[in-house]
């Protein structure tokens, strides 16, 4: 019997380290394909609802990623300390491979970290505040700058403020809404 609660302890030692990567391992999982079950972690809203970049942060507690309805939100989990920071893969939509803005696509997925995103400029996402454009290439993101204006970031450049600040606009007698169309 001793035997058998050995062997039974040293199995269930290997299953449960199985099922925990505490390997190091640097294999970053890919990105999900967008889909109609995709629901905002922040608004609630179903993202294919709404234009404008999206994102996803896939984390190693979780099977399901969580689901953005704008890069701008992605970014702004990455910084709220109360979020999970088991982050093992950050992705937005590459704006220069989308259809449109009103259609950003399901599978154009860039890696956050390494994307280049331009802030400050006219565009708004789909839920009217500003937005952090996100581009797969350096090039894209400046055209999109002589477009529509603002600057060029990294990941690590975009300033908290910009993503964690409240910036909804108010739409006065006045005032149009923001051009949330793609040039």
């Amino acid at each position: 019997m001793k035997r058998f609660v050995q062997v039974a302890a040293i199995a269930a030692a290997l299953l449960l380290g199985g099922c925990n990567d505490n390997t190091g391992s640097s294999v970053v999982p890919p990105p999900v394909a967008l889909n109609a079950d995709a629901m905002g972690v922040f608004c609630g809203m179903n993202l294919v609802e709404h234009s404008g970049p999206k994102g996803q942060i896939i984390t190693a507690s979780r099977i399901d990623p969580y689901w953005f309805s704008s890069a701008r939100d992605a970014v702004a989990f990455t910084l709220m300390p109360d979020q999970p920071r088991d982050i093992r893969a950050i992705y937005v939509s590459d704006m220069a491979r989308a259809p449109s803005w009103d259609q950003p696509g399901e599978s154009n997925w860039v890696d956050a970290r390494k994307a280049f995103f331009v802030i400050e400029s006219r565009k708004r996402s789909g839920m009217g505040a500003a937005e952090t454009v996100p581009f797969g290439t350096r090039d894209a993101a400046d055209a999109f700058v002589a477009a529509n204006g603002g600057r060029v970031v990294t990941f690590e450049a975009i300033p908290p403020d910009y993503v964690l600040g409240s910036d909804l606009p108010t739409v006065g007698d006045n005032q149009q809404p923001p051009d949330t169309r793609m040039n």
